[in-house]
C-alpha cells in the first residue's frame, strides 16, 4: 500500500497541536458540595447540585455562595453602561427596569444580582455578579427604550461588559 492509497487517519497522528485552555472562572464551583450546603451570607442553598432558595437544614454545610464572594471580592461577572442624555434624564425609570429585571432573574438564579450601581462621569455604571444579568438588563432597556447596544466579552469569556447609549433625553 502506497502513501496516498493509506486510508485518512491510519498513520502517525500529530500530537503537538495547540489545545485551547478551558473557560477559567475561580468563582464557578468545583465539584460537588455536600448536599445540602447553605450559604452563610445570604440564605441561598446549594441542592441537586445547583443553587436556589429555601430554608437550610441546621446541619447544612455552610460555604460562601459565588455571587457573596464576588461582593466580598468587589469582582463584577457583568459591567452595564448606560449613557447619553437619554440616561441621565430618565435614571430613575432605567434603574427601576433593572431592579425588576433582577428580582425576576434571582427569584430562580441566586447567583445573579446586582452588585453596585455608581454614576461615573455622567453615565450610570450597573455591576452585577453574573455576565448573563447584565445582558438581560442590557436587552431590556435596549428592547423598552431603543438605543445602541454592544456587547464585549473578556478573552476569558468570564466577564461582560455591556453598553447602552440612547442620546436625547425625550420620548420614551
Amino acid at each position: 500500500m502506497n502513501e496516498s492509497s493509506k486510508p485518512r487517519g491510519s498513520g502517525p497522528q500529530r500530537r503537538d497541536r495547540l489545545i485551547r485552555e478551558r473557560e477559567h472562572d475561580t468563582y464557578k464551583v468545583r465539584g460537588q458540595l455536600p448536599d445540602p450546603t447553605a450559604c452563610p451570607e445570604c440564605g441561598a442553598m446549594y441542592r441537586a447540585g445547583r443553587w436556589t432558595w429555601g430554608t437550610a437544614p441546621v446541619d447544612a454545610n455552610r460555604v460562601v455562595c459565588p455571587a457573596c464572594q464576588r461582593i466580598k471580592d468587589d469582582y463584577p461577572g457583568g459591567f452595564l453602561t448606560l449613557g447619553g442624555a437619554f440616561s441621565t434624564a430618565h435614571r430613575e425609570e432605567l434603574l427601576g427596569l433593572a431592579r425588576n429585571v433582577e428580582q425576576r432573574e434571582t427569584a430562580d438564579h441566586p447567583l445573579k444580582r446586582i452588585m453596585e450601581i455608581k454614576d461615573p462621569d455622567g453615565e450610570i455604571l450597573i455591576t452585577t455578579t453574573d455576565p448573563g444579568l447584565a445582558r438581560n438588563i442590557g436587552d431590556a432597556i435596549a428592547a423598552a427604550y431603543e438605543g445602541d447596544l454592544d456587547y464585549t466579552y473578556t478573552a476569558e469569556g468570564n466577564v461582560l461588559r455591556v453598553t447602552w447609549i440612547r442620546d436625547g433625553a425625550q420620548g420614551g
